[in-house]
């Protein structure tokens, strides 16, 4: 009989243990598991280019895994925050699946950026921040003829960055610049063009730009010229070139303008010539000639040219004499026209 009950308190006990041993297994296998990622990750972060400027903005974009069901907020942060900043967060609009932000450049150097949102995250390439200023200054020629003109080129650190670089020119009598000049997007350098006056002696004037915070300049020599050249424009009442009769006949209606001729002295005789059907001759002590008086026997007998043409073709020459005995060759326009209609027969 004892050993009966002893039996069967065996038994209880080792039921008890199994009993505990499968309690505990339960209990381990049933440990909590992480959640699960609801809705859209991040997928890229992409940048419009690899190089921002200094002081100035670049634009990156997120691209989701999926279209957004409702609006959602995406943390953004840069592995440099004293090279480049970036909003706190840039928010996705429900039915997208893009938003884009602003990449601020506040020091030279290099950085990323990382998107997180719903416990993903993506990095963006590595994009350098650089200072792009105005470096250099430079002409076709160290030195020009006054009257006469040279380009110039302005030169930068870095390619321009989007929208390009507004360079600011400036520059001293006897030269001209435009008040400025743009470096197109992508390229460091652009041409300006550089005019100048006639001057009596050599004048050193010098060009600046100014862009980024910095400045460039370079000098550029006007000398005085060392022979006499003749040169003109034609301009008639309403365009280049184009003239018409006036006064019934005894008036060309047309200036000649000879203000870019230029000698070593000062110029005292301006020499014209116009012919369309004979030539006139006409003597200045000034550059301009306006409105020459002239002859109905100047022009050719009506009526005008076949073929459709309503003008006459005139041809204008110049020659310019200075105080010091120099005389220029001949300076040569074939390309003006006369409108002679109601007048002469015509």
């Amino acid at each position: 009989m004892i050993t009966f009950y002893r039996t069967r308190l065996l038994i209880g006990a080792l039921t008890l243990a199994a009993a505990n041993f499968a309690i505990g297994c339960g209990g381990a296998s049933t440990s909590a598991s992480p959640p699960a990622i609801t809705g859209p990750t991040v997928s890229t972060v992409t940048l419009s280019a690899s190089t921002i400027a200094l002081n100035g903005a670049g634009q990156g974009t997120i691209t989701l895994s999926a279209t957004a069901a409702t609006a959602v907020s995406i943390t953004l942060t840069t592995s440099n925050a004293a090279v480049a900043t970036v909003p706190a967060s840039v928010a996705v609009p429900a039915g997208s699946s893009t938003a884009a932000f602003t990449i601020t450049g506040v020091a030279a150097g290099t950085a990323t950026v990382t998107a997180t949102l719903n416990g993903s995250s993506s990095q963006s390439p590595m994009f350098t921040v650089v200072r792009i200023a105005v470096s250099l200054i430079s002409f076709t020629s160290a030195s020009v003829v006054g009257g006469n003109s040279v380009s110039g080129t302005v030169a930068l650190t870095a390619a321009a960055p989007a929208g390009g670089a507004v360079v600011m020119l400036t520059a001293a009598d006897p030269v001209t610049v435009p008040a400025s000049v743009t470096v197109p997007a992508g390229s460091s350098s652009a041409t300006f063009g550089v005019t100048t006056r006639a001057v009596n002696g050599t004048i050193v004037a010098t060009v600046t730009g100014t862009y980024g915070g910095a400045s460039a300049s370079a000098s550029l020599s006007v000398t005085k010229p060392t022979a006499a050249t003749a040169s003109f424009g034609v301009t008639g009442p309403t365009e280049t070139d184009t003239c018409s009769m006036g006064n019934s006949g005894n008036t060309l209606k047309c200036t000649f303008n000879g203000s870019t001729s230029s000698a070593p002295g000062n110029i005292v005789s301006y020499q014209w010539t116009f012919q369309v059907g004979t030539t006139l001759s006409q003597t200045t002590t000034g550059p301009v000639l306006d409105s020459p008086a002239v002859t109905c026997g100047w022009l050719p007998a009506p009526p005008l040219p076949a073929g459709g043409f309503q003008w006459l073709p005139l041809t204008v020459t110049l020659i310019v004499r200075d105080d010091l005995g120099n005389v220029s060759l001949e300076a040569v326009n074939k390309g003006a026209r006369v409108f002679p209609q109601g007048v002469c027969g015509y």
